[in-house]
């Protein structure tokens, strides 16, 4: 497929950001996985307030990255300015250390930098982001024992491509969906909203990676489809419920590969994708977003 962009090529990574040793980590850091989450994703009032805050933090350093994506930028220099803003909110980001699948190394930096055909997971690196570039910033604060995930995508420069409709598509998709997060339906509606929404405008939902239940644990185990997975995926929404919303919407197909370092995931056309998430709590009255800045 066409895009007027050339493809994503592998970078230099830098070495890792040091932490302070005050600063709190998460139980994966320097484990070779995570540990199972058992408790579910209902949680009490006093720890949806811990995710607010930790949330919070992740949307402005979000917000403070955004400010930076410009031609000319690395990658790197984009982890380093969100490795700092989340440190100096004494919090921890919780992609450092997050451990690969089986035999694969940990994500090595604070934040995921996916460029035009990059899905997700993107490492930060050398790559020099050019103009017109859809760069997505995937960025998750860890504070006070739990966690807030965001993400967001900013065209560099001047949209000299004519990413801007798909990229708003995604932004009304992922609160289209979030909207519809309502207590008594299944979490599959939510990908339906999304799926549809998404077609209505020539564009397709990534199928292969989904909103997750979210807070104590990074990843809980709760799946949050973007597309209509009926009747699979049938987990009732109640109050109290904190998950993901995080849609990936792609110009061409949503048919994907990975990067032989474990954690890059690319279209196979290379059609560009864009993607917005917010943490969401479910209320009585309904969903409430978390990841305000």
């Amino acid at each position: 497929m066409a895009t007027g962009y050339a493809p994503q090529t592998k970078g230099a990574v830098s070495p890792l950001r040091p932490v302070p040793s005050s600063i709190p980590r998460p139980e994966y850091v320097g484990k070779a996985a995570s540990a199972r989450w058992t408790a579910g994703d209902v949680h009490s009032p006093e720890t949806i307030e811990r995710i607010r805050v930790a949330g919070r933090i992740a949307a402005q350093a979000l917000e403070e990255v955004g400010r930076h994506v410009a031609p000319g930028v690395t990658t790197d220099e984009l982890d380093r300015i969100g490795h700092e803003f989340i440190l100096d909110h004494d919090a921890y980001p919780s992609t450092l250390g997050y451990p690969g699948a089986a035999g694969r190394p940990p994500f090595p930096k604070a934040l995921c930098s996916s460029v035009n055909e990059v899905i997700c997971h993107g490492i930060p690196d050398s790559t020099v982001v050019r103009d017109g570039d859809v760069v997505k910033i995937d960025i998750t604060a860890f504070k006070d024992g739990v966690h807030g995930d965001n993400c967001g995508t900013f065209i560099a420069g001047e949209d000299v491509h004519g990413a801007s409709e798909l990229v708003e598509v995604a932004r009304e998709a992922t609160m289209r969906g979030i909207k519809a997060a309502l207590p008594g339906r299944a979490v599959n509606v939510i990908g339906r909203v999304i799926e549809k929404y998404a077609a209505r405008h020539g564009f397709e939902s990534v199928r292969d990676y989904t909103g997750h239940g979210v807070g104590p644990a990074f990843h809980s185990g709760l799946v949050i489809p973007h597309y209509d997975a009926a009747p699979r995926h049938d987990d009732e929404i109640v109050p109290g419920m904190v998950f993901t919303v995080e849609p990936m919407i792609v110009a061409g197909s949503q048919e994907n590969e990975e990067w032989d370092d474990g954690w890059t995931v690319v279209t196979r056309d290379g059609s560009l994708v864009a993607q917005f998430e917010h943490t969401i709590v479910v209320t009585e009255d309904g969903p409430e977003v978390l990841t305000i800045p």
